[in-house]
């Protein structure tokens, strides 16, 4: 990416590494299984960007609407306890990115005639209490619908790399597509995809949560057309890092790393090709409306 540094960064960064908040209440019980086994599980979970806690609420249809963590909190909104903010390159980026995502998507709503609600995003390390559950530096990034906030442990990204997606646009790419899933809790599309998916089979199921993982990435794309067409934020080889960051998180691609054979039905973000499509898809026309995977597939959603 171009030269970040100066740029407006976000308000709504909540950074509370270091710290130990202490939950409140019994939170949220989760049970049943993804349909996917062993290490599979370990390694899509860890590396998928999504929360093993809130994907296995909405397969069994919970989605956070179980009792919340509650955390302390300072009178600007920040977690009580702990020590003192830290300010480093890597959060300072986040900053940007996240407020950069605002920009866009503020935008985005209001020609649609309605007003854009900005999500928080928490760094903390290994782990946090969330409306979700525990949030866990091992679940890698993730977002909430229950608390409508975005939860990220900066360790990810040297996992990100190890995988072979290094930069700094793969790990805005990460940002954009959290903030595509609070798109989708926004406009109603989380509620509707956990409804259709608890009167479902699991592998039907499964399929669904590809369709939701899928649009986030095309709402990422969205988000970074609009970065490069209108703010100029992106330099040559943004876009690559981004396609190869959505390849390296594929279903297949992690399947085959973990030396078992390729299950179509137990994807739950879609092959490497599916990602790196859909990102591509609205990085190229940065029009919502093309991000509509349930239509694509043929599903409707209701």
């Amino acid at each position: 990416m171009v030269d970040w540094k100066g740029r407006r960064k976000s308000r709504n960064v909540i950074d509370a590494r270091g710290q130990r908040a202490p939950a409140r209440g019994r939170g949220i019980k989760i049970g049943g299984g993804l349909g996917t086994t062993g290490i599979i599980i370990a390694i899509v979970m860890f590396l998928m960007g999504a929360d093993p806690m809130q994907i296995i609420s909405l397969l069994m249809g919970g989605g956070g609407g179980g009792p919340v963590v509650q955390v302390p909190s300072s009178s600007d909104g920040s977690p009580a306890g702990g020590g003192p903010t830290v300010n480093d390159e890597a959060a300072e980026f986040m900053k940007v990115v996240l407020a950069d995502t605002e920009e866009t998507w503020g935008r985005l709503f209001r020609e649609a005639g309605s007003r854009y609600p900005e999500p928080q995003l928490v760094l903390f390390t290994h782990s946090y209490p969330t409306a979700c559950g525990q949030g866990s530096a091992a679940s890698g990034p993730f977002y909430c619908p229950g608390d409508r906030k975005l939860y990220l442990d900066l360790s990810f990204f040297s996992e990100l790399e190890r995988l072979g997606a290094p930069g700094d646009f793969a790990q805005a790419y990460v940002i954009g597509h959290e903030v595509g899933h609070h798109i989708q809790t926004v406009t109603g599309t989380i509620g509707k995809a956990q409804n259709m998916k608890a009167r479902m089979r699991q592998t039907d199921a499964n399929a669904i949560q590809v369709l939701v993982e899928l649009q986030a990435d095309c709402y990422a794309g969205v988000w970074a057309h609009y970065a490069e067409n209108r703010r100029d934020l992106l330099e040559a080889g943004d876009v690559e890092e981004g396609l190869r960051a959505a390849s390296a998180i594929g279903d297949d691609t992690l399947q085959r790393r973990a030396g078992r054979p390729v299950r179509k039905e137990s994807f739950t973000h879609g092959s490497s090709r599916e990602r790196m499509q859909w990102f591509r898809t609205g990085f190229d026309t940065g029009d919502v409306a093309r991000c509509d995977t349930f239509a694509a597939s043929g599903v409707q959603l209701r």
